[in-house]
């Protein structure tokens, strides 16, 4: 079934349900299905057949999530990008993507239009609100027809560009298809402990471009309701719930972290959650812990990635239960994989690694990539045999749990968000007082990683955390700048003089409990 018919025939089933929320409006699934129907029409009829590539940013709104439905609908290609991306960033992804469109929020689409010679393939800029866009979002939907069926689409034929920075450090486009967005429904129809289906409310706190977004069509599958949030504020987060009776939530540990120190809690009924799911980054099981204390026995862990789909392994709620009856190391594992991909631990040879030997997490499976989008050697590191190699170091006890406990390269996860050390080394070395810099993920309860900047100084400049720290306050985004640092004689080097960072790195975890 085309995955645009998945809407249409919720619409039929559940015509007066609602479909989504956020801040400014409320669709019932019958105004869904008219709204999508019209933008894919819409697209059409301006000149945008099925394959062509949609670009769309913007903070967590209803209207990402129609044209999300809308090239499904018509056998496009979507390509979410991240609303936090810096401009130059963005430009490149729009260029790498080959979009021909976009649709974004009022600030985007002005962005954008700034930048519009270094586009060249980009012909329409529509914006949601405001009239820096070519077209606004009302005109786009002015163009096209209700009630008009669904493209079909094969399941090789390529459905999202999935811009992630992985392994490498580069943003680069996982091509998902039509059959791994497939696999992505069905997965989640089987998943386990979780409160779905008809009156399900699933919470959208993360970005919808991103992994939050993956819930989004098995969400209106089942005729639940997809409440978008567009912005993370603990207080509100939790006022949302109570008042729309949210069930089901997705959190980085990030923002667990916070809405425990918030002291918000007992201040609200939040009796309608059945499900809290973490993932995205690590979280220390003492935090699990209170997390439990505080949510109830109901959280769940989720570990994937763009490149698979989303999720590849779960911690169930009744794994942290059993977890905390007994063994309570088994908080530190990311589960076991499920239905229908396989995960293992391997060794370099690709033979399968003796339980607790240390052997890099493998994944195969309908939901894994067709590739990098026009990166054929990034591809080939990491796809081999149709099996994704994640870079990802761990073990695996006799049960199956999974326990990561490594990186083979330096990626550092940051409330869940992807930061490689040279992309802010790269800036931090243009400050005049800084002679070298090592780049490096510390543990953090809130962030699980914070990024933390060991710098050496030039002779005799004179340099100091707060200098630093407003430097990078105009010139990362806010994800990427250090949050602390250190301030050394020298760093360590291997015999061709190279700075070995994981030595810098290696002293700020030498008693946690995980190197992750």
């Amino acid at each position: 079934m085309n995955l645009g018919r998945v809407v249409q025939r919720s619409a039929r089933y559940w015509s007066g349900s609602l479909a989504a929320i956020d801040r400014t409006r409320r669709l019932t699934y019958a105004q869904l299905d008219a709204e999508t129907s019209r933008l894919a029409t819409g697209l059409m009829v301006a000149g945008y057949p099925a394959g062509t590539h949609v670009a769309i940013q913007a903070p967590n709104c209803t209207e990402i999530l129609a044209v999300e439905v809308a090239c499904y609908r018509g056998a496009m290609v979507k390509v979410p990008i991240n609303a936090r991306l810096s401009a130059e960033e963005t430009v490149h992804v729009v260029n790498d993507s080959q979009a021909q469109v976009i649709v974004a929020s009022a600030s985007h689409a002005a962005a954008l239009a700034e930048r519009r010679s270094q586009m060249p393939m980009l012909e329409t800029i529509v914006a949601i609100s405001g009239d820096a866009g070519d077209m606004t979002y009302g005109q786009l939907l002015d163009l096209g027809t209700e009630g008009v069926d669904s493209l079909d689409a094969e399941d090789g034929q390529l459905a999202v560009l999935h811009y992630t920075s992985g392994s490498s450090g580069v943003l680069k486009a996982a091509m998902q298809s039509y059959g791994n967005r497939r696999a992505l429904l069905r997965k989640n129809l089987v998943r386990p402990g979780r409160d779905a289906g008809i009156g399900s409310v699933l919470g959208h706190v993360g970005p919808i471009t991103h992994a939050s977004g993956m819930q989004i069509l098995p969400t209106l599958y089942m005729g639940g309701c997809n409440v978008l949030f567009d912005r993370f504020d603990a207080a509100e987060v939790l006022t949302t719930i109570e008042r729309e009776r949210i069930n089901r939530m997705f959190f980085v540990p990030t923002m667990i972290s916070r809405i425990l120190a918030s002291g918000e809690i007992a201040r609200h009924d939040l009796s309608s959650l059945g499900s809290v799911t973490y993932g995205a980054a690590p979280m220390a099981p003492a935090v699990v812990e209170e997390a439990m204390e505080a949510f109830g026995p109901i959280l769940t862990q989720g570990y994937g990635a763009g490149e698979t789909t989303s999720t590849v392994t779960l911690l169930t709620a009744e794994d942290h239960i059993a977890a905390l009856a007994g063994d309570r190391s088994r908080l530190a594992s990311c589960g076991r994989s499920y239905f229908e991909n396989e995960v293992r631990v391997e060794r370099e040879d690709g033979t399968e690694a003796a339980f607790g030997e240390h052997g890099e997490i493998v994944v195969r499976g309908p939901d894994v990539m067709q590739g990098y989008w026009n990166a054929p050697e990034l591809t080939a590191e990491v796809l081999k045999d149709g099996a994704y190699h994640t870079g990802d170091v761990a073990t695996q006890d006799e049960d199956g749990y999974v326990f990561i406990v490594d990186r083979k390269k330096d990626m550092i996860i940051s409330g869940g968000f992807n930061v490689y050390p040279s992309e802010v080394e790269k800036v931090l070395y243009r400050h005049p007082a800084v002679f070298e810099v090592a780049v490096v993920g510390v543990p953090d309860r809130e962030w699980g990683e914070a990024v933390k900047a060991v710098v050496v100084a030039r002779n005799g400049a004179e340099i100091s955390s707060e200098a630093l720290a407003d430097y990078c306050r105009d010139n990362l985004p806010g994800f990427k700048r250090p949050r602390s640092f250190d301030f050394a004689a020298d760093l360590p080097r291997n015999p061709n003089g190279k700075i070995v960072r994981r030595q810098v790195r290696d002293v700020y975890w030498a008693d946690a409990e995980r190197k992750v």
